[in-house]
């Protein structure tokens, strides 16, 4: 790999499963040693500047990641210049984003979980709307994917 990779993980609003996913993949990065530019934005717009939800930083914190300083934004169009691999964590926000890569943009976009074995094409549900348990779910999936995506970028240095 030529450059250290730069990935964007995004969702719908940016506080909860994308957050996850970066705090996910950050942690991983560190453990095997891959210097990569790691942040999340989400596709809307309605939590900007917020922090994630708590239920998202109870669960990161449960794994002694503390995420309260992250801050929700939107993604902008030089973000498909800026990082090499843009991750969307479901199909709806992966057509979002193709819709919006501009023609010159160099960002290879994917599917969180087409990084996980046995899980291609799957999506990471959405727990917003739900109980506690849900952010379990999302922070095994994403935890999953993390782990996979950082082996890929390893491999290739």
């Amino acid at each position: 790999m030529a450059a250290k990779p730069a990935v964007l993980f995004v969702c719908l609003g940016n506080i909860c499963r994308s957050p996850l996913a970066e705090a996910a993949f950050r942690r991983e990065a560190a453990r095997i040693g891959i210097d990569a530019e790691i942040d999340s934005a989400g596709t809307g717009h309605w939590h900007a500047g917020e922090a994630p939800d708590r239920r998202a930083q109870a669960v990161a914190r449960r794994y002694g990641i503390d995420i309260a300083g992250y801050r929700a934004r939107q993604i902008r169009q030089e973000d498909f210049h800026r990082f090499s691999h843009i991750v969307a964590v479901d199909h709806q926000n992966l057509a979002a984003l193709n819709a919006m890569k501009p023609r010159d943009g160099k960002a290879e976009l994917s599917l969180l979980l087409d990084h996980a074995a046995g899980y291609k094409g799957q999506e990471i549900a959405d727990p917003y709307y739900g109980g506690d348990d849900g952010f379990d779910v999302t922070w095994a999936e994403v935890t999953l994917a993390a782990e996979g995506l950082a082996r890929r970028f390893a491999e290739q240095m």
